[in-house]
């Protein structure tokens, strides 16, 4: 089984969200680290964890930022990771999966299913090792995690969406082929 690590420098993990319905914020996890165990060479049968730190939460707004650390958004005094352990792997086509598995965000266990290009597998920059990349999507109701807060515009309009919708571009590095007993 082929064990394979996340290489932060090249990957990045973001959300966007609607902001007063006509417009949208980015935002961005700065540290974030995540592993793929899997026997095939098509991630097909792959087992992933992805942990971030909430902290590490950036939107290009300090004021914004400290708001969502907060316990009106993610308070990450209390809770200050996410996770996502993947459940099960479904082969859509040769180069698309869709990856089911339990998303831990506020103390809350959601499941959730992501949409996954497979970019492909190449060799590493001549030093042996073998590099993946892959891009993920998927969307979540923030209110499913107790990320309730809110305000109304003059016109009645949120000013925050319920939808968060959320990309991963990553690239793994095999680190280790694992030997079985």
């Amino acid at each position: 089984m082929a064990q394979w690590k996340i290489d932060p420098a090249h990957s990045e993990v973001s959300f966007k969200v609607k902001h007063l319905v006509v417009s949208t914020v980015t935002g961005r996890f700065s540290s974030f680290d995540a592993m793929i165990e899997a026997e095939q060479d098509d991630f097909s049968d792959a087992k992933i964890t992805f942990e971030a730190d909430v902290a590490g939460i950036r939107t290009n707004n300090e004021q914004r930022d400290g708001h969502l650390k907060s316990p009106d958004f993610f308070d990450v005094a209390r809770y200050p990771k996410l996770s996502f352990t993947s459940t099960s792997v479904e082969k859509v086509s040769d180069f698309e999966l869709k990856v089911t598995g339990n998303l831990t965000l506020r103390g809350t266990t959601k499941e959730v299913t992501l949409d996954v290009i497979y970019n492909g597998t190449v060799a590493g920059l001549g030093d042996g090792s073998q590099v993946a990349g892959f891009e993920i999507t998927g969307k979540l109701n923030r209110f499913d995690y107790g990320l309730q807060w809110n305000a109304l515009t003059e016109t009645g309009g949120v000013v925050v969406s319920n939808e968060v919708r959320f990309e991963i571009h990553a690239e793994f590095v095999q680190v280790q082929e694992l030997v079985e007993a």
